[in-house]
């Protein structure tokens, strides 16, 4: 889940939006599809972690 900067929504990221592509670099970001405000990728390490939290039944 990702919880968007701007507004709190919180979203799969496979329903977020990725990143649009024109500048030619490659985008990681992925927009909000309540607001559309570009967040940054979640880092693998926090994936990581919250993988092993949900695991041991402590996250939310």
């Amino acid at each position: 889940m990702i919880r968007c900067g701007f507004c709190g929504h919180e979203f799969p990221e496979d329903e977020g939006i990725r990143g649009c592509g024109r500048c030619g670099k490659p985008c990681r970001s992925v927009r909000c599809p309540k607001c559309f405000y570009e967040n940054p990728p979640e880092p693998k390490v926090i994936k990581a972690l919250k993988g092993i939290l949900k695991k041991d039944g402590k996250t939310r």
